[in-house]
């Protein structure tokens, strides 16, 4: 019978697309924990000693802070992927603030107990490869975004986006966080999210804002979060459901 541990290996896509073997070279190593909404992982500056792998619910939000306070989302991370130390071999400093966005479980195992597990299985070296390039195009399509598109479809990529990782057209997200993700203050996001509301795309509760039509959003988004989910699915085997959901990862050979 499997263990409480191992049982958690499917709540993240990435540890539940791994071979028994693969597995059992992470599972001696992985730690669960819980964490609440706002709670830091690392922060920019420090050593990055763990890898951390968001499961079920849970989402980390990767954070670039000015001297002046204000703040910027440049990832978003939940259940299909990993956070710190997936490329280095840990103890590096970070660049960014990694904070949970929604709480809940995670796994995490040392940086560079991953790495060991990385050199004894090509299978792994390969996975961890094709996610970390992903990760990165999230970031650089991020930065794009921010530069070049209104924050209109810049607010509406972020929905989808943590639609996706979410499955459900309920997101528990506060105008407050939002506006810090889009580096905006809230008095502007509230007459944003007022119009998009109008216009019949989502709606707007306390503490939450409601998917109404997905695929309206997706013709009016910018065509960064469409650019992103191509990239998983072609350099990392993502599967999306038929209503654009992410659902599993299956690696190329």
């Amino acid at each position: 019978m499997p263990s409480a541990t191992e049982r958690c290996f499917e709540g993240n896509l990435l540890l539940n697309c791994l071979s028994p073997g693969d597995r059992g070279l992470l599972l001696p190593d992985m730690e669960r924990l819980e964490y609440q909404r706002g709670e830091t992982l690392f922060a920019a500056g420090r050593e990055v000693d763990f890898i951390t792998f968001p499961l079920e619910q849970t989402v980390v939000t990767l954070l670039i802070s000015m001297i002046d306070g204000r703040s910027a989302e440049t990832a978003t991370i939940g259940r299909e992927g990993a956070v710190g130390g997936v490329v280095s071999n840990g103890g590096l400093p970070a660049s960014t603030h990694a904070m949970i966005q929604i709480g809940g479980p995670i796994l995490r195992m040392e940086s560079i107990r991953l790495q060991e597990a990385k050199r004894r299985s090509e299978s792994l070296r390969n996975l961890f490869t094709r996610y970390s390039d992903c990760l990165l195009a999230q970031v650089l399509q991020s930065v794009a975004c921010n530069a070049l598109h209104p924050i209109e479809e810049r607010c509406l990529r972020w929905l989808l986006t943590l639609q996706d990782r979410l499955d459900s057209n309920v997101l528990p997200i506060t105008q407050e966080s939002l506006a810090a993700m889009l580096g905006v203050q809230r008095t502007y996001l509230t007459r944003i999210l007022r119009m998009l509301q109008q216009q019949g795309l989502i709606e707007v509760g306390r503490g939450r804002i409601t998917i109404v039509n997905r695929a309206a959003i997706e013709e009016v988004a910018c065509e960064c979060h469409a650019c992103v989910k191509r990239h998983y699915e072609t350099v990392l085997g993502a599967v999306y459901s038929p209503s654009g959901r992410l659902i599993a990862i299956e690696p190329p050979e």
